[in-house]
């Protein structure tokens, strides 16, 4: 009974924690600093152990942002993207409809020779060409997803990725209109940010991602892009409408 009552009383004072941080976050205008961890952790009595586990929740949120060395900052939440599964479409075109500006910030494109795993999902050659295009999307001044696109080379070649690239390989291959897309498959899933990830996204190591692990077909069935999406949950909110099932399971 004893352990029951400390697990309990050790909840309820997180969570006093979490409501106190709460309010902080709420009566701090946007782009304003926080208290440092050493002044917040002596102002709210917790360790900063305690605090930093705290944070994090608030930062999945998208409420604040966290840099190290720099202090710790809370977001405007209108500059969030939230926005329906159900069409496929680039992060820039959400954030322009919404008036948020975007930028393309760290860039790296290369050619890899396609191992087995590759060369299955694109139904290719052991070792047959596939361009890498990876690259940082910045909305507001902050990075908010790392992308990855693996494309065939008659696709998109790397000479194309000049400076009228802005980040989008979706939106270069819809305004050439070819090939003509179909749909996208796409899957799901939360995923601990990398230490290398995490240094792109100005995060801390484990922090949690969405990942979304895309292929994009063409009207003639091809696979011609698989694409790893990893992007900080709080700055995106996803929804997906979906129908009722059979409201009549008794009947057949």
């Amino acid at each position: 009974m004893k352990n029951n009552n400390q697990k309990k009383e050790k909840v309820n004072l997180f969570q006093k924690l979490q409501n106190d941080l709460s309010r902080i976050i709420n009566e701090t205008p946007p782009g304003e600093r926080l208290k440092s961890e050493p002044e917040l952790s002596a102002d709210l009595g917790v360790s900063r152990a305690t605090l930093r586990e705290a944070m994090r929740s608030f930062e999945g949120q998208g409420l604040i942002r966290r840099r190290q060395g720099v202090g710790t900052f809370v977001l405007d939440r209108n500059q969030n993207i939230e926005t329906g599964l159900e069409v496929l479409e680039s992060i820039e075109t959400l954030a322009s409809r919404l008036g948020l500006e975007v930028r393309m910030g760290f860039l790296e494109v290369n050619q890899l020779a396609a191992d087995e795993a590759m060369a299955a999902k694109f139904d290719l050659s052991l070792k047959s060409p596939v361009n890498r295009i990876a690259r940082v999307i910045w909305i507001s001044e902050r990075p908010v997803a790392y992308l990855i696109d693996n494309v065939i080379p008659q696709v998109i070649s790397l000479e194309e990725l000049d400076d009228t690239f802005t980040g989008s390989v979706l939106d270069k291959i819809l305004r050439r209109n070819s090939p003509e897309l179909s749909f996208s498959k796409t899957t799901v899933s939360a995923t601990p940010a990398s230490p290398a990830i995490a240094k792109k996204l100005q995060l801390q190591r484990d922090d949690v991602l969405l990942k979304m692990e895309a292929y994009l077909y063409t009207k003639d069935g091809a696979m011609i892009d698989y694409s790893e999406s990893y992007f900080i949950p709080g700055f995106f909110r996803f929804q997906v409408i979906r129908s009722i099932g059979n409201q009549n399971p008794g009947n057949g």
